[in-house]
């Protein structure tokens, strides 16, 4: 019972853990999403209901984005063609314009959309 009770702990410290560390990534990747000369992805959508003034109509409205797969998500980053080959999204990591982390991190900032 005591190795039971000592696992339970240790399982909560590190879910606590992994969502300091999961904050984190979720706020870069809301500062991606948000700068001109990162993510940009402002530009063209609208994300958890804030109007944008300007261009941001382009490309569709995010929502709903907490339900999908973060490999999908990650794969749409990562290069929209791959599932729309007509996608007038850039490839933002095929063309090296975002790295491995910031596209999971975009990817943790996209999960939190409703």
């Amino acid at each position: 019972m005591k190795k039971l009770l000592t696992l339970a702990a240790l399982a909560i410290l590190a879910s606590g853990f992994a969502n300091a560390s999961n904050s984190d990534l979720v706020k870069e990747g809301k500062k991606i999403f948000n700068t001109k000369k990162l993510g940009n992805c402002f530009a063209c959508h609208n994300a958890n209901g804030k109007k944008i003034n300007g261009p941001g109509t382009l490309g569709p409205k995010l929502q709903g984005l907490s339900m999908w797969p973060e490999q999908a998500l990650y794969d749409k980053v990562y290069n929209p063609y791959k599932t729309n080959p007509i996608s007038a999204m850039p490839p933002f990591g095929l063309n090296g314009v975002l790295n491995d982390h910031q596209i999971k991190a975009v990817v943790a900032y996209l999960k939190t959309i409703k």
